[in-house]
């Protein structure tokens, strides 16, 4: 927390209406955004307003140092849904692989003191449009992993035109001292909001409003020195996505993503809190606290791998969670989608206390190592699931510790025998 400082910004404002911005929803204003941008370099830095109304941008937002975007209550960015406002390609990644595509709707690239701020609404408007492009992007997809595995330059590897790889909603890279605080991210093309290779990071009282595919909610990945505070969770897949590269690249580049904090946040969606998959450069010192989960999600805390990542998951903590209705409540696999050979992850010293679950329809706790690699040193403290249907499932696994541990309800002294 000492080294996690929010950035301060020069006294200075650039109102978007003033470099021709229109807020009428359909003048394409994204030259004005471009303008205030390019002002705010050139003096320094400062605070780029956005006032209340809606603003149609047909391209994305790329930062500059120093400077805040603040969108007022009541003001609306509507990207356009049209590929060809995001070209040319930029450096970026796709699911822990180096790559260039599509620009994120908003992007910093190698960038310091930045900020994304105001209660407004960043609306992606891809349910009809970028969403579809799910179905086909597994050509795509798997070009990319064999990239990855067979080091193709990162020059080499340009998707989009001709491509179905969906871009990020907001997308921080190599960047430093990062805040995003209070907006609502709607109708994401993938991913909202991805901390790639970022350092110093506050997110804090941001909203969602996201149901698309592969819609997580934050990804932090190759970061480090990361607060998320009093976010309220209501998107299509993972809440907290925690990553760190994936399989050849993710080793070899060994750039772990470490101190993490995430508290006081409403779970709602997929999954709440999940570590990987894409996890090979390590994943370390997660603190997750004071956190309560509404509705129903399929897995409350989630840690998974698979044999082609490697890489170590390890000092991870759970405290005063609480979750309702779940498929599992916690679960461990080194396994996952039985996918993967010869580098099994070392999972080990994961902490969870003071844990609340109502219902887990399929297990309560789940920890399954691999037959190289078991998982090991795993404490459970104070955890009370109510109902589950299996309570207990461990394999590859030792050292798995429970005090005062309940799973499906409790029972009272022994019977008389008649």
């Amino acid at each position: 927390m000492n080294r996690i400082v929010e950035p301060v910004f020069p006294d200075r404002l650039f109102n978007v209406l003033d470099y021709g911005a229109k807020d009428d929803s359909l003048f394409d204003s994204r030259s004005a955004f471009v303008a205030a941008m390019h002002q705010s370099a050139e003096a320094g830095g400062g605070r780029i307003i956005v006032p209340a109304g809606t603003y149609f941008l047909q391209g994305p937002i790329h930062f500059v140092d120093n400077t805040e975007l603040h969108l007022s209550e009541g003001a609306v960015l509507k990207f356009s849904s049209e590929p060809a406002h995001y070209l040319p390609v930029v450096t970026t990644s796709w699911e822990g692989t180096l790559l260039y595509n599509y620009s994120p709707l908003i992007y910093a690239y190698q960038k310091k003191n930045i900020a994304l701020t105001g209660d407004g609404i960043i609306d992606g408007d891809a349910s009809k449009s970028w969403q579809l492009w799910h179905a086909k992007q597994k050509p795509d997809q798997e070009l990319s992993r064999a990239m990855n595995h067979a080091q193709t330059p990162v020059e080499e590897r340009v998707f989009g035109e001709g491509h179905y790889l969906r871009p990020q909603h907001i997308q921080f890279y190599d960047c430093k001292n990062i805040l995003v605080e209070d907006v609502t991210i709607k109708d994401s093309p993938f991913w909202c909001l991805h901390l790639l290779m970022c350092k110093n990071v506050t997110v804090r009282g941001i909203k969602y409003d996201a149901y698309n595919k592969n819609n997580d909610g934050i990804d932090p990945e190759y970061s480090e020195d990361i607060l998320i505070e009093n976010v309220q969770f209501n998107n299509g897949d993972d809440n907290v996505a925690i990553k760190a590269g994936r399989d050849v690249e993710g080793r070899n580049m060994g750039l772990s993503t470490k101190n993490v904090i995430v508290r006081n946040c409403k779970l709602q969606g997929l999954h709440g809190i999940v570590i990987g998959s894409e996890m090979s450069g390590g994943v370390h010192n997660i603190f997750v606290e004071n956190c309560e989960a509404s509705g129903y999600l399929k897995r409350g805390l989630y840690l998974k791998s698979n044999p082609d990542r490697g890489g170590e998951i390890s000092n991870i903590f759970f405290k005063n969670i609480q979750l309702d209705r779940v498929e599992d409540a916690f679960f461990i696999t080194s396994f996952y989608h039985q996918q993967g050979e010869g580098h099994a992850t070392h999972i080990h010293d994961i902490f969870i206390e003071n844990v609340y679950c109502r219902q887990a329809d399929a297990a309560g706790i789940v920890v399954h190592g691999f037959p190289t690699q078991k998982v090991h040193d795993i404490y459970f403290t104070d955890v009370v699931i109510e109902k589950a249907e299996v309570a207990l499932d461990l394999r590859d696994a030792t050292r798995i510790m429970l005090d005062n541990v309940s799973i499906g309800g409790e029972v009272g002294p022994p019977s008389w025998a008649n």
